[in-house]
Parts: C-alpha cells; sequence; structure tokens
C-alpha cells in the first residue's frame, strides 16, 4: 500500500522519529533560558574597582552608582529606566545603562559581565534602604 523506503515517507519517518526521540529525553533549560524571573533588593548601589596596595581598599566609581526600586525599575544621575533578572544575570533593558548585564554574586552584589562575558572587577554593593 505506501512504500516506507519511498522518496516521499523515508525522510518524513526519520524526521518523526526523530523528534519523537528528543521529546523523550528531558531537555535541560538553554543558556540563553537564563533560569526564573527575579529582582534585586531594592535600595542604592554602590559601584567600585579593587584599590590599590597604596592607597583606599575600593575606588568607587559615581557614575556607575545607582538605584533599584519597585517593579524593576532603577534609576542614576542620567534617568531611569527597566532592567530584566534572569537567574543570576540582570541586565538592564532600557534608559540610560540599556545593554549593561551585572552578574549577581551574593544576596546586595552585583559584578557587571564585559561584552565578550568574562567579569569586570567593577562590583556593586547595595547600602541599604529602600530610597
Amino acid at each position: 500500500m505506501f512504500d516506507v523506503d519511498g522518496p516521499i515517507l523515508k525522510p518524513l519517518i526519520a524526521l518523526v522519529q526523530g523528534g519523537a526521540a528528543k521529546a523523550a529525553v528531558p531537555q535541560a533549560p538553554s543558556q540563553a533560558d537564563g533560569g526564573p524571573l527575579g529582582t534585586m533588593p531594592h535600595g542604592t548601589y554602590q559601584c567600585a574597582l579593587p584599590g590599590d596596595a597604596d592607597g583606599s581598599v575600593i575606588k568607587v566609581v559615581e557614575s556607575e552608582n545607582f538605584r533599584i526600586a519597585r517593579a524593576s525599575r532603577y534609576r542614576n544621575e542620567e534617568g531611569g529606566g527597566l532592567y530584566l533578572m534572569r537567574g543570576k544575570m540582570l541586565t538592564f533593558t532600557q534608559g540610560p545603562k540599556k545593554g549593561e548585564r551585572f552578574m549577581r554574586v551574593g544576596d546586595n552584589q552585583l559584578q557587571q559581565v564585559k561584552p565578550d562575558g568574562s567579569l569586570s572587577k567593577l562590583i556593586c554593593t547595595r547600602l541599604g534602604g529602600t530610597s
């Protein structure tokens, strides 16, 4: 009746069998999924670089400081915007810091992620409060 080795059915059967095999095996979330949605604690985040042996322990970078508020919003001296937190990765999606990414490295700390995906030395720490 049907020629399963024919030019039409053979590729179709292989495709269906391959898809069924993939569907039967649980897949780990892809890196693009990033993990569950979340938020950071509200408050002012002070950003700093490590100091040197001859000077202060840290070097505050005032231009990088920001404040996190409700509803995934942030504000800095240039204006306000939105961020998205997926797993441990925070990405500023709108506003003056749009496109910048940070990795959550503690309950109240974020470390800047460079465009190549490596971690920068800049660390932002929540000072406390919800102002």
